[in-house]
């Protein structure tokens, strides 16, 4: 009988008190314990099991779980009489960041303040006999949410050194979703006093702390040395592209078709496979998202689990705030095409803004784009890459994420369209400028960049309105034709429809005198440019060619 399958069970304990489905992942345990290192860095995508493996080695090292070694009897660690002396025998600090998602420095500080405060409250029997002094006690009692940067910078360290003076040995701690709060902090404009607070605290807990015998940070990024690890010299950094642990996060091939064979689901494997495969980390590929291969195991239904489990807003912050080039290549990746780059795995968040590479990159490691190929270019000392986005998840989330920017509008969005195929200006006209009004003030978020960049707002504006035109139409923008670069070629994939170009223009009163003006304006530059050679080239007859000019001034559209 197949086991029953808990979603979003993240405690060990539960899932083997109640034998849940699991696959065994504790050979990590023993590889990660010979490996030595002091300080352990792991970066996986969100949803690959980082937090329930963190709950495992709490209740394997821990003191609190002393006497539990039944949960780990049957599995890989518990094999070896070695690892079965030392279950139960450490004390454990094991925090998680995964919540910190504070839109400011203030809340973000505070919260991080009461985690920690909150680690010393359920360790409240260490002010109880002499292991502590007076002073020590003092310092004890003023961890709370409101302590002072002083106390709170120190305050793993000291907990460390108070567990090491109560039990007599030095402390593991464990950090999940260590960058969850650098990502808001980032999207939320405060990157710098975050970035500063954290690395004291992780300077204090992880470099200066002689109490701390191992350590191990999980999260999806490796935040660049020089933002929050600048002091820490003894930090392992085991990245998407490390061979280290490639196993112990995700299902393998192999586990994903003995689960398949246990729910009887064995026949539909190669549609799994198209949906859930994909992810590499290092040199082991056909590594399968464990989240939506659990939720198909339960339902038995094929759908983008993992893709709608959050917002993905740093992602569509940096596509639709994105240069021309972003935009491009977001293009030719759904389309199937492969992005050749280089790749900085420490990733600088105020680099995001300006750097094509640093997007890639968090990408990567975000695991929606996937390595295809890796070569490293000795003569020079470069790595470079060929990217893919990672799988058909992957790809109907981004899809879904430019159709969500617009969901605001509903029918008027599908009437805009509606319009467009049929050539009837008017309509155009009147349905666009419902959209505008319903939809500007939600999408033009951040740095505001219908203020600062006209052209790349509006530019993200129409191609999320076009999205849903894929499999129609050939949708790209910017690419070179005639004598210059077009703004949006529709290409028809059927001979019965037209071709369309736009051309748009934001109004600017110094160099047109009217909204009519600039729609012109639009419209002269596809002829004079001839954007239509692309199109003429490939055999579509002029007469089937439409072209409009699109002109914005601030809500207010003109289509002509």
């Amino acid at each position: 009988m197949a086991r029953t399958v808990g979603i979003g069970i993240q405690s060990f304990e539960k899932i083997r008190e109640n034998n849940y489905f699991y696959i065994d992942k504790t050979n990590f345990i023993k590889e990660w314990w010979e490996n030595g290192d002091d300080v352990t860095l792991i970066t996986r995508p969100r949803r690959f099991g980082k937090t329930l493996m963190m709950n495992t080695l709490e209740q394997f090292f821990s003191v609190e779980y002393k006497d539990r070694g039944d949960l780990f009897e049957g599995l890989f660690i518990w094999s070896d009489e070695r690892f079965r002396s030392i279950q139960g025998t450490y004390p454990v600090i094991f925090l998680s960041f995964a919540e910190i998602k504070d839109t400011n420095y203030s809340d973000m500080r505070k919260n991080i303040c009461r985690l920690i405060a909150d680690e010393y409250a359920r360790n409240v029997f260490l002010l109880e006999g002499d292991c502590l002094t007076e002073q020590q006690k003092d310092t004890f009692r003023r961890k709370n949410m409101e302590m002072e940067d002083v106390d709170a910078v120190s305050a793993l360290k000291q907990l460390s050194e108070y567990f090491y003076r109560y039990y007599g040995k030095k402390v593991i701690i464990l950090l999940d979703e260590y960058d969850t709060p650098m990502q808001e902090a980032y999207v939320g404009g405060f990157w710098e006093k975050a970035a500063a607070f954290i690395r004291g605290l992780f300077n204090s807990t992880f470099k200066t702390n002689p109490y701390l015998e191992r350590a191990i940070m999980t999260g999806i990024t490796r935040v660049s040395k020089e933002s929050i690890f600048s002091d820490l010299n003894n930090l392992t950094a085991v990245t998407t592209t490390s061979d280290s642990y490639a196993n112990s996060f995700g299902f393998t091939a192999q586990e994903v078709r003995e689960a398949l064979n246990e729910y009887g689901l064995s026949e539909n494997r190669e549609s799994v496979k198209s949906w859930y495969d994909g992810f590499t980390f290092g040199s082991h590929r056909d590594i399968y998202n464990p989240w939506s291969i659990l939720n198909y195991l339960k339902t038995g239904k094929l759908s983008a689990y993992w893709a709608n489990t959050s917002s993905n807003s740093l992602a569509g912050k940096l596509i639709r705030e994105g240069s021309r080039e972003v935009k491009q290549t977001m293009e030719d990746l759904l389309e199937g095409k492969i992005l050749h780059t280089t790749i900085d795995e420490q990733i600088v968040f105020n680099q995001l803004d300006h750097g094509e590479n640093a997007v890639w990159s968090l990408f990567l490691a975000s695991g929606y784009l996937r390595v295809e190929k890796y070569t490293l270019i000795e003569e020079w000392g470069r790595e470079e890459y060929d990217l893919v986005l990672t799988n058909k998840e992957v790809r109907i989330m981004f899809e879904g994420m430019i159709r969500g920017w617009f969901a605001k509008s509903g029918a008027g969005y599908n009437d805009f369209v509606k319009a467009l195929l049929q050539g009837d200006p008017e309509e155009m006209n009147y349905y666009m400028n419902c959209i505008t009004e319903e939809t500007f003030s939600a999408f033009d978020t951040g740095k505001k960049p219908s203020k600062t960049l006209p052209e790349r707002f509006y530019h993200g504006f129409v191609l999320g309105l076009l999205a849903e035109l894929r499999g129609r139409y050939i949708l790209t923008s910017n690419r070179e034709s005639g004598l210059g670069r077009y703004d949006i070629m529709l290409e028809p994939l059927g001979e019965a429809d037209d071709a369309i170009i736009i051309e748009f223009k934001v109004f600017r009163p110094e160099k047109e005198n009217t909204l009519e003006d600039a729609v012109q304006s639009a419209l002269t530059q596809i002829d004079e440019k001839h954007y239509a050679a692309a199109l003429e080239a490939k055999g579509i007859m002029p007469s089937r060619i439409r072209k409009y000019g699109f002109a914005f001034e601030g809500k207010r559209v003109l289509i002509g």
